[in-house]
């Protein structure tokens, strides 16, 4: 433990130096847990960021419908997630550095009896000094993480055999954090909470995505530098066997917009850009080329090819598209994504292709709409969680009423 104080105290000199030299004293007293807290009890939910806490609405939600007499306290590292906490109806600060006298500054301040960490969020001094019970959840434990928590494996003892329960995201990770210390009467259901994503309603007013027919349209999401030209080529031999299929093009980052137009252009395509406010037209390409509106796409897409799969990226989420009932289509690439990608090639639910003669049969083979609707059906399966939120929530509420009865009984 004293090397890791070491290491967490140069650590926090470095942030408060940094708020310091800003001026920003309202972030410098929520870092060492002394920003403004509303009285009452309160169990302490730490995302270290965005998306972390966007996976875990639906675990929000099942918590406050059943505990509305035990709010939430979110916790994030940016103010933009504290903001998303608050936008739940949820508590929210930023997160008190991981120093003792911060940790128990907050729970002091905040009535904390009780902590929910999500994902990779292990911090030893928040698991053995907040009073209750401690929980994870999709827990994520890397090799490489779990590689460096080893060279310290009396901590990792520590902090772990603090934990009454937790909800690995996958099997690998919930071998890890077992070989590290997690006691296996705190081992919990094996749950991704990327699974909980829930298809958004889609705003019928948008001539964009009406304008689409969901069966002859795929979409290329969340591409990168390098697979444009594969999904563009594989879109124009698609279109010899398929001269009615439409494109959507969502590169990750729309800055790339005017680079994938002139990429578009080169092959004698036409293209109709979303940045620009064009309508969408028969025979272009349709350039996704801005923030914030994949869901859209989704909606107006039957076939989607994940990004990201292609080179060495990792991919992007199969859970968004495949709540969608969209037939999936993927590079080999998909190591960010390994379990549900598993999970879908287990049930033969999406189908991996390599370069774009690959991609163009894909594409010709999802002509027919009914094997179209059953691939989509068939990941919407393989991807389904084993338990839901509310029964993730059940279990935490009996872990922390459970250790609240052992409590009283000492």
């Amino acid at each position: 433990m004293l090397i890791y104080r070491v290491l967490i105290s140069l650590f926090a000199a470095a942030v408060l130096a940094r708020l310091a030299l800003r001026g920003d004293a309202d972030a410098l007293r929520a870092r060492l847990g002394a920003g403004p807290a509303d009285p009452g009890r309160h169990v302490w939910l730490h995302a270290a960021s965005n998306g972390e806490l966007a996976s875990a609405r639906p675990i929000v939600a099942a918590w406050q419908a059943a505990r509305p007499d035990l709010p939430l306290v979110v916790t994030c590292n940016s103010e933009s997630g504290v903001a998303l906490a608050r936008d739940m109806g949820c508590a929210a600060a930023l997160a008190p550095l991981d120093l003792k006298h911060a940790v128990g500054r907050f729970a002091r301040r905040w009535g904390v009896n009780g902590h929910i960490a999500l994902e990779s969020e292990l911090w030893p001094h928040r698991f053995t000094r907040v009073p209750g019970p401690v929980a994870l959840l999709g827990a994520r434990m890397s090799a490489r993480t779990a590689r460096l928590w080893a060279r310290l494996p009396g901590l990792a003892r520590r902090t772990l055999g603090a934990v009454k329960f937790a909800s690995a995201q996958d099997p690998a990770s919930r071998d890890r954090l077992r070989a590290l210390g997690l006691p296996r009467a705190a081992e919990g259901p094996v749950v991704d909470l990327k699974a909980f994503y829930q298809s958004p309603e889609i705003a019928s007013d948008d001539p964009a995505g009406a304008a689409f027919d969901r069966v002859r349209t795929w979409l290329a999401a969340s591409t990168h530098e390098g697979e444009e030209e594969i999904v563009l080529d594989a879109h124009v031999r698609a279109q010899a066997a398929r001269p009615d299929l439409a494109l959507i093009l969502a590169p990750r980052h729309p800055r790339r917009g005017d680079t994938v137009a002139e990429m578009i252009a080169a092959r004698g395509l036409a293209v109709r850009r979303r940045s620009r406010g064009e309508a969408p037209a028969p025979c272009a390409v349709y350039l996704a080329d801005t923030l914030g509106e994949m869901p859209l796409w989704y909606a107006a897409a039957g076939i989607v090819f994940v990004g990201g799969t292609l080179g060495n990226r990792g991919g992007h989420t199969p859970y968004e598209p495949a709540a969608f009932g969209a037939a999936l289509l993927h590079g080999p690439d998909t190591r960010n994504f390994a379990a549900p990608f598993a999970a879908l090639a287990a049930a033969d639910a999406a189908r991996p292709v390599r370069e774009a003669a690959d991609l163009a049969a894909a594409l010709t083979d999802l002509a027919d709409p009914e094997r179209q609707c059953e691939a989509g059906r068939a990941a919407q399966h393989a991807l389904r969680p084993v338990a839901g939120p509310e029964t993730l929530v059940a279990a935490l509420l009996a872990t922390f009423e459970g250790d609240a009865r052992n409590a009283a009984a000492h």
